[in-house]
């Protein structure tokens, strides 16, 4: 035998072997999944990218509330409304799901639209986010969407309120509360991200809001403790998301996962929506912190 062949087979085997990248690491927990997975990754210092679907109108479920807090401070911005500006909580404005308001507030409690934002991100309050789309509009938050180049970024109707709020009952009925793609959930964090909108201190508040976000089953499960996170999740039976800014050594890395048509449809932490989200976000970092 050539003495020289197990070289040349080994070299050959080098060759063909898969090379570390994004999409090596990312490509088969998608496939993995049982249900449909759309996937956007960008590195904002480097410009590295990794899109999957990422064209694919998908369901937000309480994601879309970025879209809203965007659209509030800009409203603030430019006149149209204050933060410090008092909402007064009904009965009648109470509806179910995540939150604060609707199990710990009385009839007639009072807050800034500030707090309520805060509320709406940070604890993904149903309640405090129908009460903030009556003051901006929820076809307002749609045109800024539009403005901004994302025009299948869409919230629908008020949180548990379709039948009687929608203002596109199509829509509605196919994708639930709002819809995005993942390249455009990217797109409008980059912009967050980068102060392109609002202003430089409306940024600062908005990524601190996000900071806040409470979830522990997604983005931040598996990353190491201290990892700055600034992200927002949505959950319905068959849908898990999460996007958000991952704060690394080389830089901010923007990414959205988004699920739905689920196989696991369990409220349970270790749901396999929230593990596929966790376990993105884990690849991501585990791959841009080997570049430093």
């Amino acid at each position: 035998m050539n003495a020289l062949a197990p070289m040349l087979v080994c070299l050959v085997c080098a060759a063909d072997a898969p090379r570390d990248s994004i999409e090596t690491r990312l490509a088969p927990l998608a496939k993995a999944h049982k249900g449909r997975v759309a996937i956007a990754v960008k590195h904002l210092c480097t410009g590295e990218t990794y899109f999957l679907n990422a064209d694919e109108p998908m369901p937000t479920a309480s994601l879309i509330k970025v879209a809203v807090m965007v659209e509030t401070y800009q409203q603030a911005i430019d006149g149209k409304l204050h933060l410090t500006d008092k909402l007064t909580l009904r009965d009648a404005d109470k509806v179910t799901g995540s939150g604060i308001l609707t199990e710990h507030f009385s009839d007639g409690a009072t807050f800034s639209i500030r707090d309520a934002v805060r509320l709406m991100i940070a604890f993904s309050d149903n309640t405090a986010t129908n009460l903030v789309l009556d003051k901006v509009g929820i076809r307002e938050v749609n045109k800024r969407m539009e403005a901004l180049g994302l025009p299948n970024t869409k919230i629908h109707h008020k949180v548990f309120r379709g039948e009687t709020t929608s203002v596109l009952p199509e829509r509605s009925k196919r994708f639930g509360l709002g819809s995005t793609t993942a390249r455009e959930m990217v797109t409008l964090l980059e912009k967050i991200q980068a102060g392109d909108i609002v202003s430089p201190a409306g940024r600062q508040i908005m990524l601190n809001h996000l900071k806040k976000c409470d979830d522990k089953d997604r983005f931040t499960r598996l990353l190491p403790a201290g990892t700055v996170v600034a992200h927002k999740t949505g959950s319905v039976n068959d849908v898990r998301t999460d996007a958000g800014i991952i704060s690394l050594d080389s830089g901010p890395v923007v990414v959205c996962v988004l699920t739905a048509e689920n196989e696991d449809r369990a409220w349970r932490p270790d749901n396999a929506g929230n593990l596929l989200c966790a376990r993105v976000a884990k690849e991501v970092y585990d791959y841009f912190a080997a570049q430093n």
